[in-house]
C-alpha cells in the first residue's frame, strides 16, 4: 500500500460523506433559510420555529432519500472490503 492508494482510499470515503449528506444538508439549508426570512419579515424571535421546521424536513428527506442513502453506503462498503486483498498486496 502506497501513499496514493491511501489518498485515493480517503478521497472516495470524503466524496460518499459529501454525496450522502448533501440532501439532508440542502434542505436543511433551504428550510433554515425559508424561517430566517419569515422571522426577520414578522420579527417573531422564537427558537422552536427555527428548529422544528428543519427537524421535520430533516425526517422527510430521510424517509425519501434513505433507501438510496442506505444502498450508496453499502455499495461503497462492499467495494472497500472486496478490494483489501488488492491492497495488502
Amino acid at each position: 500500500m502506497n501513499a496514493q492508494m491511501v489518498l485515493t482510499i480517503g478521497q472516495d470515503a470524503l466524496w460518499m460523506m459529501l454525496m450522502v449528506s448533501a440532501p439532508v444538508l440542502a434542505v436543511v439549508l433551504a428550510v433554515g433559510l425559508v424561517i430566517s426570512l419569515f422571522q426577520a419579515v414578522t420579527q417573531i424571535n422564537e427558537a422552536t420555529l427555527a428548529f422544528v421546521p428543519k427537524l421535520v424536513a430533516a425526517m422527510a428527506v430521510f424517509a425519501l432519500a434513505g433507501p438510496w442513502m442506505l444502498t450508496t453506503l453499502i455499495e461503497y462498503i462492499r467495494r472497500t472490503f472486496e478490494a483489501i486483498p488488492a491492497i495488502v498486496l
